[in-house]
């Protein structure tokens, strides 16, 4: 297998546990338990982004910021104003969903259903964006 072939194979990995973490966020969502909808929306959307620095750069980014992974693609990327505007948000779900006063003091009880439907909208249209872009290019 050439290398070229090793790195389409992974960028369609990280593009597949995208779309896990989406699943995974959907369910938890139709649970009512928001705040873990929301960690894996902003973990689908850092996938989705990864998979699209790995097809265009051959590298994988270290960075769990999504403001930070979208700058390394963004003039191949292009996302809607709303997405852009979007990716702060649920960047921030990183740790403030997690994590007792990481921003919230119970993220459990503080993020709700709001925030989870903003999380999954961007994240839906991360992935959208960056799979179209890949299999436009295979």
């Amino acid at each position: 297998m050439n290398m070229g072939d090793m790195i389409r194979r992974e960028v369609f990995d990280w593009l597949k546990e995208a779309e896990e973490e989406l699943k995974t966020s959907e369910q938890l969502h139709g649970l009512g338990r928001y705040a873990h909808s929301c960690f894996h929306a902003q973990q689908a959307a850092e996938k989705a982004l990864k998979a699209a620095i790995l097809y265009v750069k051959r590298t994988v980014h270290r960075s769990h910021d999504l403001l930070e992974l979208y700058e390394e693609v963004k003039n191949t990327l292009k996302f809607s104003r709303a997405l852009e505007e979007g990716l702060p948000e649920l960047s921030a779900y990183y740790t403030r969903s997690r994590y007792p006063n990481a921003g919230l003091r119970r993220p459990s009880t503080e993020i709700g259903k709001p925030q989870a439907e903003r999380s999954l909208n961007v994240a839906r249209g991360v992935i959208k964006v960056v799979a179209k872009y890949i299999t436009s290019k295979v």
